[in-house]
């Protein structure tokens, strides 16, 4: 039985891409969409992580959904491969099965995974395109040409500001990641007569995990708020964004960074 039908998003149903990691920037966006109530169905791909420095644990993906829970809404997930084009009309299938048509999608998955002008190929630039631009386009296309509300839909996508400046030694992620702008303000004309709004998110340096301390403390010293970001603070904006309060807000790409320089 639904417990939180009194927040902003109460009756809508949220779809949230790589929400693998508690700490996680995903995980919070699930909590800060579960807190105004929306129910929530999220992805996360276990082999991404596998690969990085964290590593994975493979309890974190239900101890978020039984969080969720807690909070008196829905919640599902599911372990999806976004490389694989195949799966992503089979995800709204699931998504609209077990929780039912969701009016929000946020696209926080990415794949990166340092190179630079002397170490990257083909491969790397290929797997980079397919997480951070394809399955970002053809979700967002799926979940549009599915939408049937006459207001009330969102897509939101997360960035990394590459036209704030140069990212060296991430040439394929800077480059993959960059093309979310121009993806938004485009979309965003495209869908708009279906009641749906586009918006990218920029959050800046965030500290999830994978900071070490000495970069932690450099990052800090170029921000006037004198730390880096947090999960919870980008949560707060995608939120908003996916409120009633944000329906004249489209076409935007959001550096939301704390006066990051």
């Amino acid at each position: 039985m639904r417990l939180n039908n009194q927040g902003k998003l109460a009756g809508r149903t949220a779809i949230v891409t790589g929400a693998s990691r508690s700490i996680g920037l995903g995980a919070a966006i699930c909590k800060a969409l579960a807190q105004e109530g929306a129910d929530i169905f999220f992805t996360y791909w276990l082999e991404y992580d596998e690969q990085m420095p964290w590593g994975v644990d493979t309890l974190e993906q239900e101890h978020l959904r039984e969080e969720i829970l807690a909070m008196g809404v829905k919640c599902e997930h599911l372990r999806t491969d976004l490389s694989d084009t195949s799966q992503i009309p089979l995800l709204l299938n699931e998504v609209e099965h077990r929780i039912g048509l969701p009016s929000i999608l946020v696209n926080n998955a990415c794949y990166s995974m340092n190179d630079d002008f002397s170490t990257i190929t083909a491969e790397s630039l290929d797997a980079h395109y397919a997480i951070n631009v394809r399955a970002v386009a053809l979700l967002s296309v799926e979940f549009a040409r599915r939408f049937n509300g006459k207001s009330g839909g969102r897509v939101i996508s997360m960035t990394s500001g590459q036209f704030q400046g140069p990212m060296a030694g991430e040439l394929s992620y800077a480059t993959t990641k960059g093309a979310i702008d121009a993806f938004t303000k485009t979309f965003a004309a495209e869908v708009g007569h279906k009641g749906i709004t586009v918006n990218a998110v920029n959050p800046g340096p965030t500290d999830t995990g994978w900071m070490t301390g000495e970069l932690r403390q450099d990052l800090a010293s170029r921000s006037p708020m004198g730390r880096v970001g947090l999960p919870q603070d980008a949560a707060r904006l995608v939120a908003f964004l996916a409120s009633d309060e944000a329906e004249w807000i489209t076409g935007q790409s959001i550096h939301s960074t704390g006066g990051f320089a």
